[in-house]
């Protein structure tokens, strides 16, 4: 049995993992990479493995760096089964399409604008995310599942969206069970909306991510209190524009809003989502209500009731984004996508960067090569639909709103486990922060780590 490493190898984009058991062929999770022309570059190469081999999928989440790439394996062959939670098999009947509306946008106007009226098609269509869809098969956490001989897998809470994963995988051959354990992306506990992910006691193979390996985040109360001072100071002269990811982001940030809003520490903002993708989101997300934590259950009912927010739109059509770019003060913008790569976000930045007295607040991890990662590092000026943009908004990050685990809820998390696992690779950080949380865990604990890279091949043994 191997495991070749296709994505979020010493990189956080592109997760998908490749194993082999010498009987049969499957890929835990198959992702979109992101950030810039390198990032397309690879989303259009042929697959380093023949589509029609693989038996099936796991997937251990919604997002787009996880999921993006399943309609171009279903367009090339693949025809097994999509194995997820429900959750996270309802989010996908709202990503999928849109990321493939967003793939055929794009081809389209690059045609428009090449001189010989030429240019690469879109990566995927609507029709390869519809068939796509189709192969998807939901299960409830704590289920076990038999995808095909000698493997067995369950899948348990990772509390980084609504529906996403850590995923126990046991493979039996000639006798000799071998247990992988898949990380995904896992939540910071303590955080409201979700529950803490689910401590798992051993493994023999074990795959952790490292995200923010080397660092710790802001203390939440204390991001909360920025949010809230952001707020109240910004919206008396400009906007926020707040890129955030459909799933899982905007929905934490209308939470606080809403929770501000009723304890009387704002007074009553204007908020737009202008999103479609974000609101059928959080559509979804109140339907998984029984995933929420307590208190979340509580300020949801609340919601529903008319209390918080009374000035909360959710912005479908291009008109109504449009008309959101004649406010000129007092609105609080929250638009995907969250790395600023693509969507509607753009023509907010496009409109409100350039002016002083407004904010951009980023709230997510900024991959290398997006646009988000730029305004992070401190760009005087960016490029937006063929101009130069000059920044003059505040750029405010507050990395207390992460969904990922810091170092300490990684290492809290690891000691879980009564055993170290026989190998552990580090996976899904970009090369400095995943390295140096493989050497915590070699020193603090003993454990036996590799940092795999990109198309690096492994033997489990």
């Amino acid at each position: 049995m191997n495991i070749r490493f296709l994505g979020a190898a010493q990189e956080v984009t592109g997760s998908c993992y490749h194993i082999d058991t010498g009987d049969l062929r499957f890929l835990v999770d198959c992702g979109m990479v992101q950030g810039g022309r390198e990032g397309s570059a690879r989303n259009r190469k042929p697959f380093d493995f023949d589509p029609r081999t693989i038996d099936f999928v796991l997937l251990t989440h919604a997002h787009i760096d996880h999921s993006g790439l399943l309609p171009k394996l279903t367009r090339d062959g693949f025809s097994g089964p999509i194995y997820t939670t429900h959750a996270t098999a309802d989010l996908l009947g709202v990503m999928l399409p849109d990321s493939a509306h967003i793939q055929e946008t794009d081809a389209a106007r690059a045609k428009r604008k090449s001189r010989q009226g030429r240019a690469p098609g879109p990566i995927y269509t609507m029709q390869n995310a519809r068939d796509c869809l189709r192969q998807v098969e939901g299960v409830r956490y704590e289920e076990f599942v038999d995808p095909g001989p000698g493997v067995r897998c369950r899948f348990q809470d990772a509390g980084h969206i609504i529906g996403s994963a850590i995923i126990e995988v046991w493979v039996t051959q000639a006798g000799k069970t071998t247990k992988l354990v898949f990380s995904g992306d896992l939540g910071q506990p303590n955080r409201p909306i979700l529950r803490d992910p689910v401590v798992i006691e051993e493994a023999d193979i074990l795959l952790i991510e490292s995200t923010y390996g080397n660092r710790e985040h802001p203390n939440q109360h204390g991001t909360v209190d920025l949010l809230a001072e952001i707020v109240r100071t910004t919206l008396k002269g400009g906007n926020i524009v707040v890129p955030a990811f459909a799933v899982g982001r905007t929905q934490e940030i209308l939470y606080h809003l809403n929770r501000l809003t009723y304890e009387g520490q704002l007074e009553e903002p204007k908020v737009f989502v202008d999103s479609p993708m974000a609101t059928e989101a959080t559509r979804i997300t109140r339907e998984h209500l029984h995933l929420f934590d307590e208190e979340a259950k509580k300020f949801a009912r609340l919601y529903k009731a008319g209390v918080g927010l009374s000035y909360l739109r959710f912005t479908g059509s291009v008109e109504e984004s449009q008309a959101i770019n004649q406010i000129r003060s007092g609105a609080i913008i929250i638009s995907a996508s969250g790395m600023c790569e693509a969507g509607r976000i753009r023509h907010h930045l496009r409109q409100n960067l350039p002016r002083r007295e407004c904010a951009v607040m980023i709230t997510g991890f900024q991959a290398e090569g997006t646009l988000g990662r730029r305004l992070v590092e401190g760009a005087k000026r960016v490029r937006l639909f063929g101009e130069d943009v000059p920044v003059r908004a505040a750029i405010h990050i507050l990395n207390g709103f992460s969904a990922h685990a810091d170092r300490t809820a990684l290492l809290d998390w690891a000691s879980g486990f009564k055993t170290p696992p026989r190998q552990t690779f580090v996976v899904h950080g970009e090369i400095t922060a995943a390295t140096d949380f493989a050497e915590t865990l070699r020193t603090d604990k003993g454990w036996h780590v590799t940092v795999p890279g990109r198309g690096e091949t492994f033997d489990l043994g």
